[in-house]
C-alpha cells in the first residue's frame, strides 16, 4: 500500500487453527533509543488501568505510548482526555520487530506474555526493498541479512504463544507492479522461508498479508502469489493492515480468498477503519486522513468461521507520513490518536 509507515524500532518499545488459544499484542514506546538487553521485563497485562477487554486473549503492553501519554495527561490535569485516550492504551495492539535486532524487544515481550496467560501479536516487516522506496523504504540489505533477522524474530519468540502478521504489503506489491520483476522470486522465496521458519516455533501462528479490498480489486489474482509466499505452511492471511476498509469488505474479500485457497483463515486490522475509508481524495486517502476512528478492539470472537481474529495491527495514533500535517511515519501523534478515540463507537 503506497506510504506503508516504519514502524519505530521494537526494542524501543517501552513499540480454524484455534486462534483462541493463542493471541496478545503491543505498540511503541516515546524514546526511540533501543532499550539494552538488561533492561528490565514488561509489567504484567493486567496492572492496574491496562487490562485487556474480558474477550481478548491478547498482551497489553503497559508502556505504549498511548498509556503514558495517559499518565504525561493526568499529570497536566487533562483527566477528560486521558479517559478517552485509554480507549487505546488499555487494549492490545500489535509490536513491530525492530529493523537492527528483533531479539531483545521480542523477547521481552514474550516473557510478559507468558507470565500474564496472554498471546502475543506481533509483525514481521523487513523484506527487502520494502515499500517500493515510498515512506516506508528500507528493511534488510540482502537476503542474507533478511534470513538471519527472521531467525532472531522467531528465536525472541521461543515457546511463547504468538500470532504474526508477516510482512504487509510484500505480495500485493508483486501483484500491483511495484515490486520489480526481477525480485519477485527472491521475495517469494524469503516469504516462504519466513513462514516456514515461523512455524517451527511450538506456538506460534503465521498470517501472510494480502493487503485490502481497495488494492487489488481482483482477489483471486492474489492466490498463487500467496502460494509462492507460503500461504500452504501458514495459518492463513491478513487483510487491511494500516487502512480503512469496513469490516464487511474485509470479510466478503477474504471470503473469496480463502474459497480459492481451500478454505484458509484470516485476520483483519480493525484499528482505524471506524468510519470506514476517507471519501474521495484518491492516492492520499490512506495517509492521515481525517475523521477517522477506531474499529472493533481486538477479538478472537468475530461471528465469522472464516476470521480467526480482529486485529489492531496498524497502532492507532502513529502517523502515516508527513502528511495532513503529521509527523514523520511511525511517529506517535497524540492529537490525532484523540480523534480516532472520541469518534470510536465502542
Amino acid at each position: 500500500m503506497p506510504g506503508r509507515p516504519r514502524p519505530r524500532p521494537l526494542a524501543a518499545l517501552l513499540c480454524p487453527v484455534g486462534l483462541a488459544l493463542l493471541l496478545a499484542a503491543a505498540p511503541a514506546c516515546i524514546s526511540q533509543e533501543p532499550a539494552a538487553e538488561s533492561a528490565p521485563p514488561y509489567a504484567p497485562a493486567d496492572a492496574p488501568g491496562q487490562a485487556p477487554p474480558v474477550d481478548s486473549p491478547f498482551w497489553v503492553d503497559p508502556q505504549s505510548d498511548a498509556a503514558r501519554q495517559v499518565a504525561a495527561w493526568e499529570a497536566q490535569g487533562r483527566n477528560g482526555d486521558a479517559h478517552v485516550l485509554r480507549r487505546i492504551s488499555e487494549r492490545p495492539m500489535a509490536l513491530w520487530g525492530a529493523g537492527d535486532d528483533p531479539g531483545p524487544g521480542i523477547r521481552r515481550a514474550a516473557k510478559s506474555a507468558k507470565a500474564a496467560g496472554r498471546t502475543l501479536v506481533l509483525t514481521a516487516y523487513n523484506i527487502p526493498y520494502r515499500d517500493c522506496g515510498q515512506h516506508s523504504a528500507g528493511g534488510a540489505g540482502d537476503a542474507t541479512s533478511y534470513r538471519n533477522w527472521i531467525g532472531a524474530f522467531a528465536d525472541g519468540i521461543g515457546d511463547a504463544k504468538a500470532v504474526v502478521v508477516l510482512e504487509p504489503d510484500a505480495v500485493p506489491h508483486v501483484v500491483d507492479g511495484c515490486t520489480r520483476a526481477d525480485r519477485h522470486d527472491e521475495r517469494f522465496r524469503l516469504l516462504s522461508e519466513a513462514v516456514v521458519r515461523l512455524k517451527k516455533n511450538p506456538h506460534t501462528k503465521v498470517y501472510v498479508d494480502a493487503g485490502n479490498p481497495a488494492w487489488i480489486p481482483d482477489p483471486l489474482k492474489l492466490v498463487e502469489p500467496l502460494y509462492k509466499a507460503g500461504l500452504d505452511r501458514a495459518d492463513g492471511f491478513s487483510l487491511n493492515v494500516s487502512n480503512f476498509q469496513p469490516d464487511a469488505a474485509g470479510r466478503a474479500y477474504g471470503a473469496r480468498i480463502s474459497k480459492a485457497t481451500h478454505g484458509k483463515h484470516f485476520v483483519i486490522d480493525t484499528s482505524r477503519n471506524g468510519e470506514g475509508p476517507l471519501p474521495g481524495d484518491g492516492q492520499q486517502a490512506w495517509c492521515n486522513p481525517p475523521g477517522r476512528a477506531l474499529g472493533v478492539p481486538p477479538t478472537d470472537r468475530t461471528g465469522d468461521p472464516l476470521v480467526d481474529a480482529y486485529l489492531w495491527i496498524k497502532r492507532p495514533g502513529e502517523s502515516d507520513g508527513p502528511c495532513r500535517g503529521g509527523p514523520g511515519a511511525g511517529t506517535w501523534w497524540p492529537d490525532y490518536a484523540l480523534g480516532l478515540a472520541r469518534r470510536a463507537k465502542e
